[in-house]
């Protein structure tokens, strides 16, 4: 099925899912299974993450236009948040608002895989900050399948808004 096409199924199982290598370098390393997909979502992005021991999927990060929330299906994992860090074990539901009081980075601190469901608005454009890199993604359409526009920056090579236009 091309990325273009919709699923007309609108009832799937989790174990339907088939996840796909996630990351770069020793700590950023996860599986994925794109659910929202699979089943035809339009409004709303969800995937089920799984993490090794001592893993990560993300970087520390937070949304500006979009909301997440994450439901703990296995193991045990830490949420670093702006105020402080929280465990994680099955069951938990971790709400993450837009904006910094919703930034956050998930960890697999345990012995066994941390698997755990994503869900967020789907919400475009779109930007996410990276306060400990000093970045920012800026992306406009459906991630990572439609994108009009994406760009990754640095924040300290900003530009004036005038730069480079004829203003004579």
């Amino acid at each position: 099925m091309s990325d273009q096409e919709q699923p007309q199924q609108r009832v799937i199982n989790i174990d339907q899912a088939e996840f796909m290598d996630w990351g770069k370098g020793e700590d950023y390393q996860a599986k994925m299974a794109r659910l929202s997909f699979l089943i035809g979502a339009q409004k709303l992005g969800f995937n089920m993450t799984r993490l090794e021991p001592g893993k990560s999927a993300f970087p520390y990060h937070l949304h500006h236009n979009n909301e997440e929330l994450f439901i703990i299906l296995e193991g045990t994992g830490t949420a670093r948040m702006p105020d402080g860090e929280h465990a994680l074990r099955r069951g938990d539901l971790l709400l993450c608002p837009p904006g910094p009081d919703g930034a956050h980075k998930i960890t697999n601190d345990g012995e066994e895989d941390l698997v755990y469901l994503a869900v967020s608005t789907s919400l475009s454009p779109e930007v996410v900050e990276y306060p400990d890199s000093n970045k920012c993604l800026a992306f406009a359409g459906t991630f990572p399948d439609n994108v009009a526009f994406r760009g990754v920056f640095k924040q300290d090579t900003m530009v004036d808004y005038w730069d480079g236009e004829a203003t004579d």
